[in-house]
């Protein structure tokens, strides 16, 4: 059995220590291939631990687990009460472990410590409370027709889901995942990444610990192409949620489509557009921007990467946003006063530093940063790219890193057209202090989330999701419930003669 301890140093000082290996039905076990996974540590380049890898064999076992669990302990056996006691429960536990959860976090990811807490932590905690507070509050509405017949709808939970959840906020993407489809009374099997699986392992001992029957959460750490895949095809899992790449994300739905068609949501890439008029409040534009593009490393689906400066303010503009990303301290995410830790992978890396090579051959100017910080990890300097043209590669797709392009503009109506110019429409940003003009801008842009002037504010309470090729369905608020129960309709005859 594998299973992994760490002294941690810096701005955290402590130490964690959990079973790494397969979670099903309440239990870790090695997987059915006794095979591992590397985990290696961003910001060395080194090898952290090794993990139990899951497999196809491991799904099937989960599905069947979950299945039980779902049968004879959970779903409609389980009252609403109880399950926002057992989500309460399970908030209680992770502000009990904030500290140890986010160095956990910082050291499998990458992030700061402070970021780790400060955001990734802080708001899982946050959704799996909204969550409970909804738990109670599953119910279906009683229908007229007429006074000899009693119609009634009830959202019963789906059965066993599958989750399949991204590398850039691990623990936030399992609570966004995980509370809804527990909510609702659904059995879960859930894959976490493979390159920062650390946090939601962790995660499964709270679980255990909050008094969730055994089976209903089970969390498998595999590649995509074996249990990302198996989970995707499963014949006894019926619905599937997915983050993460577009190009991913259409073979979950490829596969979904060609087996069971499983209920299926998507929340994948984007290339958002961030739109600065010549009225905007220049400082609070800089500031937002910068974080639009570059917080989490600029490893964020709705980064604001293409954004769009009109040309009253464009030279002042790129002037103090230069100096901003310039001022963004970047290293080790243990070390105080550091803004940036590395990318998460050298795959990621490696991609990144490909964009920035495009970029500079297809013609565009690196205005800052373009080059790795360091000599070792996966460190990249914040970039910022001017010059550039519409039909170029990183204008046109995403680059997942802190990588921006300053787009000069003067006519409303055509940055409106070059904003929605995308297969992407997950989110948007509008900065005007002309309330009109701002709203007005917003409601043309094609995407799932609009801001106005502000960048990257997410809440439990409110959906987030796409349009176009960004997906299908809502996370978060209430809207994400809709994807974890049926809808039954009831008709009960009070009078009606054949």
């Amino acid at each position: 059995m594998t299973s992994f301890s760490y002294d941690f140093s810096g701005t955290y000082t402590g130490k964690t220590s959990f079973k790494t290996g397969v979670f099903i039905g309440g239990e870790f076990r090695h997987g059915a291939s006794k095979s591992t996974i590397d985990v290696v540590n961003p910001a060395t380049g080194k090898l952290v631990t090794q993990i139990s890898e899951a497999t196809a064999a491991d799904v099937d076992d989960a599905v069947k687990v979950a299945q039980k669990a779902f049968d004879e302990t959970w779903g409609l056996n389980v009252g609403g009460a109880e399950r926002a006691a057992l989500l309460n429960r399970l908030a209680i536990l992770m502000d009990e472990h904030a500290d140890e959860l986010a160095a956990i976090e910082a050291l499998d990811n990458g992030k700061t410590f402070g970021w780790a807490k400060g955001v990734d932590i802080s708001f899982s905690i946050a959704t799996i409370k909204y969550f409970a507070g909804w738990a109670d509050k599953i119910q279906g509405q009683t229908i007229e027709t007429d006074e000899k017949k009693l119609i009634y709808t009830r959202h019963e939970p789906i059965g066993v889901v599958g989750q399949i959840i991204p590398w850039n906020f691990p623990l936030l993407m399992f609570a966004w995942k995980i509370g809804p489809a527990l909510a609702t009374g659904n059995a879960i099997v859930i894959k976490p990444s493979e390159f920062t699986p650390m946090t939601a392992l962790r995660m499964c001992e709270l679980i255990n610990e909050a008094g969730f029957p055994k089976g209903v959460v089970n969390v498998l750490v595999g590649y995509g192409h074996t249990v990302g895949q198996t989970i995707s095809e499963h014949m006894d899992i019926q619905k599937v949620a997915f983050t993460g790449s577009t190009l991913v994300g259409r073979k979950v739905m490829a596969a979904a489509a060609a087996t069971n068609l499983k209920n299926v949501t998507l929340e994948l890439g984007g290339k958002s557009p961030n739109i600065i008029f010549d009225d905007a409040d220049l400082e609070q534009a800089v500031n937002w921007a910068a974080h639009g593009i570059f917080w989490n490393h600029g490893q964020a689906c709705c980064a604001g990467s293409r954004i769009f400066v009109q040309a009253g303010i464009y030279d002042e503009f790129l002037k103090r946003f230069t100096a901003k990303a310039q001022s963004i301290q970047v290293g080790d995410p243990f070390a105080p006063g550091i803004d940036q830790g590395p990318q998460v992978s050298q795959i990621q890396y490696d991609r990144i530093m490909s964009y920035i090579d495009s970029g500079k051959q297809e013609g565009a100017t690196v205005h800052t940063g373009g080059e790795r910080h360091g000599t070792e990890g996966f460190f990249i300097k914040p970039t910022i790219f001017t010059d550039v043209t519409p039909e170029m590669k990183i204008v046109k797709e995403e680059i997942f890193g802190p990588v921006g392009v300053v787009i000069k503009f003067t006519d409303e109506a055509d940055v409106i057209r070059q904003a929605n110019d995308t297969v992407y429409g997950l989110a948007a940003a509008v900065f005007s202090q002309n309330i009109n003009r701002a709203l007005e801008t917003a409601h043309k842009l094609q995407a799932g989330t609009a801001w106005v002037n502000c960048v990257n504010q997410l809440h439990a309470n409110v959906p987030f999701g796409g349009y176009k090729q960004s997906g299908i369905g809502r996370e978060l608020g209430e809207y994400a419930l809709h994807n974890y129960t049926n809808v039954k309709a009831v008709h009960v005859n009070l009078g009606h003669k054949m």
